[in-house]
């Protein structure tokens, strides 16, 4: 549930890292050798780099799902290694995404989610990524998502969205994720479809752009500016400064979580870039 704007991070327990006015920051994955003595302290083993960066960051996106089905084991050893309040995304199998006949995936939908479900009240929105080929078919897409499970062990489930076929991207899909309560990716990369415009209660960013040359990754003033877009989102309104498939309503909407995370690019400055921009919201709320 998103936060009103205007309220500061509470302290988590055991160290974690708030969200910010319900304004998470994070990053894709926690194991990147670039990252030991760089995020991670020298010295620190390898078994530990989850622990130690699920209390610098608010949440992180677990790319590794996408690859191949994690144990049991190793999800309830997420869970376990993570502070209360923490929150995992977690990017759907390439074996479901790529096939020929996404209706047909629903056994394969099922296992992903009861599987990832472990998590428990750590696991955030669910991230479904189509590839660039082309090819989707929109009714089998439409009938793909009324396969996706809305709750899965007691819990409700929230489901993103991202088509990278430009083709596809257009107003259709956009009411599409609307009809559903999907979110809809926002890529900040000119190799992939850009666009703002907000489907559902909630607002998920990758931002792709981050510079080996600046220690944070991004310049403050660039930071700033993705400190104000995201507080734009969370109060309920859409950044007028970002591209967009169809034209904003005049009307702010409730109030949203958002989901803000440095992906690739300069892949090893991604975490300073998200504890930057965290601190910029800290101190916008003081």
């Amino acid at each position: 549930m998103a936060r009103a704007a205007g309220r500061a991070a509470t302290p988590p327990p055991e160290g974690g890292t708030a969200p910010v006015d319900g304004i998470r920051t994070g990053v894709g994955g926690w194991t990147y050798a670039p990252w030991r003595d760089n995020f991670y302290p020298r010295g620190l083993v390898q078994r530990r780099e989850l622990e130690h960066a699920s209390r610098r960051l608010s949440a992180i996106e677990i790319n590794g799902t996408y690859y191949r089905m994690q144990s049991a084991a190793t999800i309830a050893r997420w869970r376990d290694d993570t502070p209360p309040g923490f929150v995992f995304t977690a990017k759907a199998p390439m074996r479901i995404v790529q096939s020929r006949v996404l209706a047909k995936t629903g056994g394969r939908v099922d296992d992903f989610v009861d599987g990832i479900a472990a998590l428990g009240d750590r696991l955030g929105p669910l991230l479904w990524q189509f590839d660039s080929r082309g090819g989707l078919d929109r009714d089998d897409f439409a009938a793909f998502l009324d396969l996706l499970p809305r709750e899965a062990g007691g819990r409700p489930l929230r489901h993103v969205l991202d088509v990278r076929d430009p083709g596809f991207v257009d107003a259709g899909y956009l009411e599409l994720a609307r009809r559903h309560g999907m979110a809809t990716v926002f890529t900040d990369s000119p190799a992939h479809p850009s666009f703002a415009d907000a489907t559902a209660g909630f607002v998920y960013a990758r931002l792709m752009r981050s510079r080996a040359g600046i220690a944070t990754g991004y310049p403050r003033s660039e930071l700033a500016q993705w400190a104000r877009r995201a507080r734009e989102w969370a109060a309920g309104g859409e950044p007028a400064d970002l591209p967009r498939i169809a034209p904003a309503g005049a009307a702010r909407q409730a109030p949203r979580e958002v989901f803000m995370f440095f992906i690739g690019a300069a892949k090893e400055r991604n975490p300073a870039a998200a504890m930057a921009l965290h601190d910029l919201l800290v101190r916008s709320s003081r």
